[in-house]
């Protein structure tokens, strides 16, 4: 199981470059960013020109923002500027988001998302050969590209493409057509187990080989009992706020709790926050996130997810201790050498 860096969630690009630099330095073997309040692709750029070693990722960059073109345009950008160290991670985002953030089109999203990831192989595809480009889907059409356009074979290949998914028909998408998934943080073991894998090995048809499964894994990290209690704190928060999505109630499903998930989501609508962190027990902040000292949640996460995961990172809805963070990457590295 490889060990990957995530950005904070609110970092610039400067500060998420000096973040991967420093990752490198210390010896992780991926760096993520995410997509909120920055562009992850303008980010990455940076990290790239910054690190030499390690592996960058996109988690996630919001597909339906944008179209297969300029995707893949960045993309490829971005596997020429790292020389061969992206990866591609696509996500669809929500509905709202969607139309009401970015003002684009939503329909049918894993039927879209199938659609864009074929596309996108189309696209590069006619780079890497000189073929004619000649997509026509239901959701896009890409039918130009001239010699002025055309950057050609990327020396170093095309990025491996992996989607977010959270329900069956998107993980059925990711296992059809992609290189890998990442798993929700918002994922229990069960989850995993009677959902995600199965549905991954249908579409698959019953192998996972040469299939990546990325997560981030949310933890509980401190110091000293003022900063694990308020690191408790957040990430029973972040679990409220996932699980008020109704998109992500199949999770909570599985193990019983869709009330709770209504009762979240009614909440949430009336921006409860603080009430929404109180409804989510011990008995559910330990299916969604490992706590402890750092050899506690390092071996947690490798008794969890140690047989399935194949890369994993931190998830830290607060401040984390560095040295914190170091350790549990030290004590992950040596129960993957056990």
């Amino acid at each position: 199981m490889l060990v990957d860096f995530s950005a904070p969630v609110a970092a610039s690009p400067a500060e998420a470059e000096a973040a991967a630099v420093s990752a490198e330095q210390v010896g992780y073997d991926g760096f993520g960013a995410a997509e909120t309040k920055h562009d992850v692709f303008t980010t990455l750029a940076l990290v790239a020109r910054a690190t030499e070693r390690i592996s960058l990722q996109s988690g996630i960059a919001v597909a339906f923002a944008r179209n297969p073109m300029t995707v893949a345009v960045l993309g490829n950008d971005l596997q020429l500027i790292s020389e061969g160290r992206f990866r591609l991670g696509l996500g669809s985002q929500v509905k709202p988001h969607i139309e009401r953030r970015f003002a684009m089109p939503w329909s049918r999203p894993a039927a879209r998302m199938e659609e864009f990831v074929a596309a996108l192989r189309a696209i590069w595809q006619a780079w890497a050969t000189g073929e004619r480009l000649l997509f026509r889907g239901e959701f896009y059409k890409h039918t130009l590209m001239t010699e002025f356009f055309d950057p050609g074979p990327n020396p170093h290949g095309n990025p491996p493409v992996e989607l977010a998914a959270v329900g069956e028909r998107m993980t059925a998408v990711a296992g059809r057509v992609a290189d890998g998934l990442l798993v929700h943080p918002l994922t229990s073991v069960a989850y995993l187990t009677e959902r995600i894998l199965p549905t991954l090995r249908e579409a698959r048809g019953g192998a996972l080989d040469d299939f990546s499964l990325g997560l981030s894994a949310m933890v509980v990290l401190g110091a000293d009992p003022a900063q694990r209690a308020r690191a408790e704190q957040a990430v029973r928060g972040q679990i409220a706020f996932y699980a008020s999505t109704p998109a992500y109630r199949p999770v909570l499903e599985v193990h019983g709790w869709g009330e709770l998930a209504d009762r979240l989501n009614a909440l949430s609508r009336r921006q409860e926050w603080a009430a929404m962190a109180a409804e989510i027990s011990d008995e559910v902040l330990d299916a969604f996130a490992v706590a402890g000292d750092p050899a506690t949640v390092a071996a947690g996460l490798t008794a969890r997810f140690g047989a399935t995961i194949d890369r994993i990172s931190l998830y830290t809805p607060y401040e984390a201790d560095r040295y914190q963070l170091a350790a549990v990457r030290s004590a992950l590295r040596t129960s993957n050498r056990s």
